[in-house]
């Protein structure tokens, strides 16, 4: 299996994993869950975008036959404080119970999918990886690239049978604000938010606006072609070279709250490059004031 093929999934391979295809009819409010195939994987839709709130009821509208809804607030983070950000890593035991409430066990493969082109399902990729649960992956082009291949929806909540996953954290590398602060002194941190919050010309959501020096801008949005599916892999790998991965290791990224971050972590995986993700990320980073704040174009 290619390093690509370990992070995504097609919608035909998806579909052929479900036993679905092409003209089956969608399905209205039901009590009866349609039962799939043996070895089929639990499907995690994780509708978010900041600033909404509609996820779930999007949820209900049309979603991947089986697919239970996952709510990033509450599922995929702690409370937020100004001390560790917007999204915190969830505890531990929080998240093996959720986990184990959309139906993962040990050995289950995972499929996680949004309507945003994997900018919120990779949360959940991320996460589960950092869990110690190998056998993630997002649905390229998510809901949207479902649809388009014409392939059946649902409409009601899904509640799966309950799994028994046992989480272990620490299995992909998180860095600290303080090994953030050296990554980028010393290797390579790319913030994956939009340019102009990295130039500190807005910024709606945190307390300060910049980045962090020696930070370089790397907007998530670049590694998502006009359909909302990851890049090829050529175009992957010229981006991030272009962006300086390779020459300066150790790689680090962070975002806004460590949401988007876990995206560009997913397409650096997918051109087999690991990155170390702070979960913090600016949202946390920016609400201490003796961290240093850096403004423009560059790095510094």
């Amino acid at each position: 299996m290619s390093a690509r093929e370990q992070v995504l999934v097609g919608v035909a391979a998806l579909a052929r994993a479900l036993g679905v295809a092409p003209g089956y009819p969608d399905r209205a409010a039901s009590s009866q869950v349609r039962p799939l195939p043996p070895g089929a994987p639990v499907l995690l839709d994780v509708r978010w975008a900041l600033g909404r709130d509609d996820g779930f009821e999007s949820y209900l509208e049309a979603h991947v036959p089986g697919a239970v809804y996952v709510d990033l607030e509450t599922e995929l983070a702690a409370p937020a404080s100004r001390s560790a950000g917007r999204h915190p890593l969830p505890a531990a035991d929080d998240l093996e119970a959720a986990a184990r409430r959309w139906g993962v066990g040990p050995a289950t493969p995972v499929v996680a999918y949004d309507a945003v082109g994997g900018m919120s399902a990779a949360r959940a990729w991320w996460l589960l990886r950092w869990a110690g649960h190998a056998d993630v992956r997002m649905l390229d082009g998510g809901i949207a690239a479902w649809r388009r291949a014409g392939l059946p929806t649902e409409r009601y909540d899904v509640t799966p049978e309950r799994g028994d996953v046992v989480v272990r954290p620490g299995s992909v590398p998180v860095l600290d604000a303080d090994g953030a602060a050296r990554v980028a002194s010393s290797g390579l941190l790319l913030d994956a938010r939009a340019t102009e919050r990295f130039r500190g010309e807005v910024e709606p959501v945190d307390l300060r606006a910049g980045h962090v020096p020696g930070a370089v801008s790397a907007p998530t949005a670049a590694n998502l072609a006009d359909d909302g599916t990851f890049l090829p892999d050529d175009a992957l790998r010229a981006r991030f070279a272009a962006l300086g991965v390779g020459d300066a290791p150790p790689l680090g990224v962070y975002c806004g709250s460590g949401v988007t971050a876990a995206h560009e972590a997913a397409a650096l995986a997918a051109v087999g490059v690991e990155a170390a993700l702070y979960p913090g990320s600016w949202s946390q980073w920016s609400g201490d004031p003796r961290r240093p704040v850096a403004t423009g174009a560059s790095g510094a």
